[in-house]
């Protein structure tokens, strides 16, 4: 079990990609301090891991709905500020990486989705109809460094379908066969 990681402002600001984030961290018309205590919480860190592990989801989408039901994230984030919320939400993924990369995990190159995103007009804030997030599109993908627990669907429909792991015809002769799965009506 990883231990708590605690990022506070000044540590946020010392790291290469938090550095250019200052405008966030330091408005204090942004709720980034109750950011930074959220993602305090061991509870927390351990669901985005399960979400990596488990759920083969993005990290963030292990605590992205109880993160945007903070009152004060949730009234900046609908406030009509398009620009500054942007920069919050790229900021909150700085700090999601952070505390990945001190748990063992490391970036994957890939984003994850976490909403599909409405068609609102110019000047309203820009939410999601769909998905799991509300605010938050998609999110960046970690891979531990010990390697993954459990295959992908994608992986082990590959090893089912590679040669030598198909299934027994039903007994009636020594060759195998593919089964095709039954289509439902």
């Amino acid at each position: 079990m990883s231990q708590t990681v605690k990022i506070t402002r000044q540590k946020f600001l010392n790291d290469k990609q938090g550095r250019t984030f200052t405008d966030v961290a330091n408005d204090s018309r942004l709720p980034f301090d109750d950011v930074l205590e959220f993602f305090s919480s061991s509870e927390r860190q351990r669901r985005m891991e399960e979400a990596e592990w488990h759920h083969d989801r993005a990290a963030l989408a292990g605590v992205v709905r109880e993160l945007e039901a903070l009152p004060t994230v949730q009234k900046f984030l609908a406030a009509k500020h398009p620009r500054s919320s942007q920069r919050f939400r790229q900021s909150i993924g700085v700090l999601v990486r952070m505390i990945m990369e001190i748990r063992g995990w490391q970036k994957t190159g890939r984003k994850g989705s976490l909403g599909v995103r409405s068609t609102t007009s110019p000047g309203s804030p820009s939410h999601n109809t769909g998905g799991l997030a509300f605010w938050f599109i998609r999110a960046e993908r970690y891979r531990h460094e010990q390697g993954v627990k459990f295959m992908t669907v994608q992986e082990r429909c590959r090893q089912l379908e590679s040669p030598g792991t198909t299934e027994p015809t039903n007994g009636k002769d020594s060759k195998t066969r593919r089964v095709q799965p039954k289509r439902l009506s």
